[in-house]
């Protein structure tokens, strides 16, 4: 049933319990590594071609529910006039961060086609070769993520500058997040109508800030993007790490399926935030390195879970990470489809 990821997304019945990993295009598969050695991520990135082959890779081979676009959250900064790079061993490099209220007022509100184009292009070429067999989905990061590189100028783990400048210059703050977000919720819109069957938001970082702080500083410019683009009628994905504190104030925010990481139970999530959405998760990423009599009972376990919930989506808390056996995965989609029959 090719179209058992969005009827889970939709509440609606489904035959087996469908699942697509974070990362699952990537770094653990020895097809993407080949391509690799000759390209960089985002020369990946911007070449419709090989972002289709990539984002391709894992569907072929562990007969994933889904195909999410293999992209980048950072990809909208630079148009937005914040160049940056991924240096080897140390990920993203911004390279003139946001730190003043004139850095603020510099950056550009763009139009997806002005500078993401070719984004829009391979989500064309991908649905094509997809045939109508697997969903396509899309997807951005959340403004709060994305302004945590833009001022740290790269990858933070106590987000110092960002947390300063969120107390400290409250206005330069706000007119910052409503320029990213206003830029992510015509980025997303633009997915959707270049064939995008369903769109994720990942607020990667948000678990790094308090419920008053999101309510306040945060879930505004979050419901701008997401209570927009829930108006296409496509399932909208919600997603964070660490958001056990969150998860009201997330769904709030909008959302039509709620990413639930693996710091939290379905069944827990599910109680507080009741029946009118989806829920995707959420098996503990690091699972995957574990011998199999480890992995197994806890994805059953999960599996079991989701089928008492009115939508489920079977993923990862978080993405793949590179040391894993793309065996192992193959070989949990399998128990995926074969346990969560109904």
């Amino acid at each position: 049933m090719w179209d058992r990821f969005l009827r889970a997304c939709r509440r609606e019945p489904v035959d087996t319990t469908p699942v697509w990993f974070m990362r699952q295009a990537g770094r653990y598969m020895p097809e993407y590594r080949k391509i690799r050695e000759k390209n960089t991520l985002l020369d990946i990135c911007h070449n419709a071609e090989l972002c289709t082959e990539v984002t391709l890779q894992p569907v072929v081979a562990h007969n994933v529910d889904a195909a999410i676009l293999f992209a980048d959250i950072l990809l909208p900064l630079e148009p937005m006039g914040a160049p940056f790079e991924f240096a080897k061993g140390e990920g993203p490099i911004v390279h003139n961060p946001i730190r003043t209220v004139a850095d603020v007022e510099r950056l550009r509100v763009c139009e997806p086609e002005d500078g993401l184009e070719y984004v829009l292009n391979a989500i064309r070429m991908i649905r094509g070769e997809l045939d109508g067999k697997t969903p396509l989905i899309g997807f951005a990061g959340a403004p709060f993520t994305l302004a945590s590189y833009l001022i740290e100028g790269g990858k933070s783990s106590q987000y110092i500058r960002t947390k300063k400048m969120m107390y400290s210059e409250p206005k330069a703050w706000d007119q910052l997040m409503g320029k990213l977000a206003e830029v992510v919720r015509r980025y997303l819109r633009a997915q959707i109508e270049a064939g995008a069957q369903a769109v994720q938001l990942f607020d990667s970082w948000i678990g790094a800030i308090s419920p008053e702080d999101y309510k306040a500083r945060i879930q505004p410019h979050v419901a701008h993007i997401l209570q927009d683009i829930e108006k296409t009628g496509v399932p909208v994905i919600h997603f964070g790490t660490s958001t056990t504190s969150l998860l009201e104030l997330q769904k709030e925010a909008g959302g039509t399926v709620m990413g639930v990481d693996f710091r939290s139970t379905l069944t827990d999530a599910h109680r507080r935030l009741g029946d009118d959405i989806a829920y995707q998760g959420n098996l503990e990423p690091m699972l995957l390195l574990a011998p199999w009599e480890v992995l197994a009972p806890r994805a059953e376990s999960i599996i079991e879970e989701g089928k008492k919930l009115p939508g489920h989506i079977f993923n990862l808390g978080h993405g793949i990470v590179p040391d894993v056996n793309p065996d192992v995965v193959t070989r949990l989609v399998e128990l995926v489809h074969e346990k969560g029959m109904r």
